[in-house]
């Protein structure tokens, strides 16, 4: 609680990035309280479905988020740590398929998805997907989580008649094996 006062005062800072490096450490403080109070409530023995309801979400979206999976096959923690950098290539892959780029898009495809997936069955989801919401307008921010082995990340898509998310799937070689657009 000291961490978030200290972040507090600083954002009032009459420097810019002062405020900026505040406002970081003011959310990752805010993050890690967050996380203690969800371990709190689970260990007093309240349901994902409460902790979701309260946080205003579902019950998988917030054990997603905080909760702390463990590995059927081996009984051992799972790991919650996303691949470095993929929220940030999986972004370049869905510029590259709004710009006609699609070869480019295939570039780090592992090989399942590069037998799967050539550039022309990749222009044609795109165009599926425009004649369903429109035309594309722009992108959110992306968020990467942890699925299993999987690295997953999904970023908002905005057309100019819906909504759609992109989701990007890395494998532990950090290849795509999973690429999907939803309306």
């Amino acid at each position: 609680m000291d961490r978030l006062a200290d972040a507090a005062a600083r954002v009032g800072s009459d420097s810019p990035l002062v405020a900026l490096t505040a406002a970081r450490d003011l959310a990752d403080a805010a993050a890690e309280a967050m996380q203690q109070a969800v371990d709190w409530a689970r260990a007093a023995g309240r349901s994902w479905r409460e902790i979701g309801d309260v946080l205003g979400t579902t019950r998988q979206a917030a054990f997603q988020r905080f909760g702390h999976p463990v590995d059927p096959r081996t009984g051992a923690p799972m790991s919650t740590q996303v691949a470095a950098g993929a929220a940030d290539r999986a972004v370049a892959i869905l510029a590259d398929m709004t710009e006609g780029r699609w070869e480019e898009a295939r570039r780090d495809f592992n090989a399942q998805m590069s037998q799967r997936l050539d550039a022309g069955r990749l222009a044609d989801g795109w165009v599926r997907m425009a004649s369903l919401v429109g035309a594309y307008e722009g992108m959110g921010e992306p968020f990467a989580h942890r699925v299993a082995d999987h690295t997953v990340v999904e970023i908002p898509l905005r057309f100019e008649a819906g909504e759609a998310t992109g989701r990007v799937i890395f494998d532990e070689d950090g290849k795509v094996a999973g690429l999907w657009l939803r309306p």
